[in-house]
C-alpha cells in the first residue's frame, strides 16, 4: 500500500548520543509489498507489485521488478535500519510517508487491482496506508479478489487490520501483536487467532519471531518453528513468510499447513541471514527444511 526506500547502515555497535562510523550502507526499494514481491520471484513466482507511489519510485521499481502502481504520491517514505556487527541486533526507523495528493487514487487502485485479478492465483494486501488513504480499502479490496476466487493474504495492522479481518476467507497474517494486541505467548495467542477464526477469517499466521510461527484455520492449530534459529536482519523475515504463504495458498485453496508452515519459517529464516530485507538465501531454504519442528496446539472449540 506505501512503498518506501529502505537503507541500511552498518556499524560495530549502536550507542544513543554517539558518533558512528558506517561500515557500509544499501539503499533499494522496498515496503512489505515490494519485499514480498521480490521474494515470490525468487521462489519462482511471477509476482507483480502495485499501490501508490510517486513517478521517481515507480521508474527505479521498473528496473529490477514488474509493477503497475498508481502514481499518487508527492514523494516516496524512506525506511533505516541500523545493524550491529558486534552482536547482530537491528534497529529500525520508519517515516509515515507523505499524503496521496489524487483525490480519486484509492479508485484508481481498486480498478487496475480489479483487472489484475482474472489473471491471477493470488493477492496480498500488505504495510501501512498512506495518510489520506481509507482505511476501509484494503478490506474493500480484499473482498474482490475473494468474490473472484482468488486466494488473499492481509499484512495489516491497526483499524485496516480489523476491517480486512471480517472478509470472509481472507487469511490474515502478519506479527502476533498486530493480529492479536497482546504478548506472543501461545496461551493468550491462541484465544485471540480462534476469535479471528470466529469472525470469518479463512486462516491466521501469527509470526512470533524470525522461523517462529502460529497458524490457526477452522481445522486446527500449529506451531513452526527452528530450534536454533539464525542470527541476523530480522526486518524481512515476516514479508519472507508471508511470500511463502501465499504461494502455497496460490498453489491450491486447501493446503497441508504444516507443510506450508515449515516452508514459511524455511523461508523465514532464509531472510534473516541476507542483510537488505527482500531477499532470501535460496541454499539455506532448502537445508533448513528438514529442521523446521512443527507441534500441532489444542485450540479451545470456536463458538
Amino acid at each position: 500500500m506505501s512503498p518506501a526506500y529502505d537503507t541500511t547502515y552498518r556499524v560495530e555497535r549502536l550507542e544513543r548520543g554517539g558518533a558512528h562510523r558506517v561500515s557500509s550502507v544499501e539503499q533499494r526499494i522496498g515496503g512489505k509489498g515490494v519485499n514480498v514481491t521480490r521474494v515470490l520471484n525468487q521462489l519462482g513466482r511471477y509476482a507483480k507489485a502495485t499501490g501508490f507511489a510517486d513517478h521517481a519510485f515507480a521508474a527505479a521499481a521498473e528496473l529490477e521488478l514488474p509493477n503497475d502502481f498508481v502514481l499518487a504520491l508527492p514523494w516516496v517514505r524512506r525506511t533505516l535500519m541500523i545493524g550491529e556487527s558486534a552482536d547482530g541486533t537491528a534497529t529500525e526507523f520508519a517515516e509515515p510517508g507523505a499524503r496521496v495528493s489524487h483525490p480519486h487514487a484509492a479508485d484508481q487502485l481498486a480498478v487496475r487491482i480489479r483487472g489484475l485479478l482474472p489473471g491471477s492465483t493470488g493477492l496480498v494486501i500488505a504495510g501501512t496506508l498512506p495518510i489520506g488513504i481509507e482505511d476501509s480499502l484494503p478490506a474493500e479490496l480484499a473482498a474482490a479478489a475473494v468474490e473472484a476466487g482468488v486466494p488473499t493474504v492481509c499484512d495489516l495492522s491497526g483499524e485496516a487490520l480489523r476491517l480486512a479481518a471480517r472478509v470472509p476467507g481472507v487469511v490474515l497474517c502478519g506479527n502476533f501483536a498486530d493480529l492479536t494486541g497482546g504478548s506472543g505467548d501461545l496461551d493468550a495467542l491462541l484465544p485471540a487467532t480462534e476469535r479471528l477464526i470466529a469472525g470469518g477469517a479463512a486462516g491466521v499466521v501469527a509470526v512470533r519471531g524470525p522461523a517462529d510461527l502460529v497458524a490457526r484455520t477452522p481445522d486446527g492449530c500449529w506451531w513452526a518453528r527452528l530450534p536454533d534459529p539464525p542470527a541476523g536482519n530480522p526486518t524481512g523475515a515476516g514479508d519472507a513468510a508471508t511470500a511463502a504463504v501465499i504461494a502455497a495458498l496460490s498453489h491450491t485453496p486447501s493446503p497441508g499447513w504444516p507443510t506450508l508452515l515449515t516452508d514459511a519459517v524455511a523461508t523465514s529464516a532464509a531472510a534473516v541471514v541476507v542483510p537488505a530485507a527482500g531477499e532470501i538465501d535460496r541454499a539455506l531454504r532448502e537445508r533448513v527444511l528438514s529442521e523446521v519442528v512443527v507441534t500441532e496446539a489444542e485450540p479451545s472449540p470456536l463458538p
